[in-house]
């Protein structure tokens, strides 16, 4: 199995188990939506699916390029919630505070794993 093989198996479990969870236990999920935005628990759907939609062109070798930016994307348009995460965090237990605000710089490097991904799956030019 090649690295790329490997990254793209990873970050294809990483987002199907995600936007799965945004449908068994959407509830914290929803918690996390900026204040400011309407239908949080449609805009949570939304998103799952739009996971398990980048999880499966991120799987297959023929969409993996496009799926990889289309992750890298999908992980910027949900970065405002991870914000609203963290800013919300204060009356959470230490730990939960840690998380939250950690999530924050770690979202650029997955964001960066993704481009990876992307790029590395581009069909080659002769």
């Amino acid at each position: 199995m090649t690295a790329t093989t490997t990254r793209a198996l990873l970050m294809t479990t990483m987002l199907s188990i995600s936007g799965v969870m945004h449908f068994v236990t959407p509830k914290p999920f929803v918690a996390v939506v900026p204040r400011s935005l309407p239908g949080k628990e449609m805009l949570v759907a939304v998103s799952g699916v739009a996971e398990l939609v980048c999880a499966g062109l991120v799987a297959a070798p023929k969409t993996r390029a496009i799926g990889g930016l289309a992750s890298a994307a999908l992980l910027v348009a949900v970065y405002p919630a991870n914000i609203s995460m963290a800013m919300r965090s204060r009356r959470q237990s230490r730990g939960f505070q840690l998380i939250a605000w950690m999530r924050l710089p770690m979202q650029f490097p997955l964001i960066a794993w993704a481009l990876q991904i992307a790029r590395e799956s581009r069909p080659v030019s002769s």
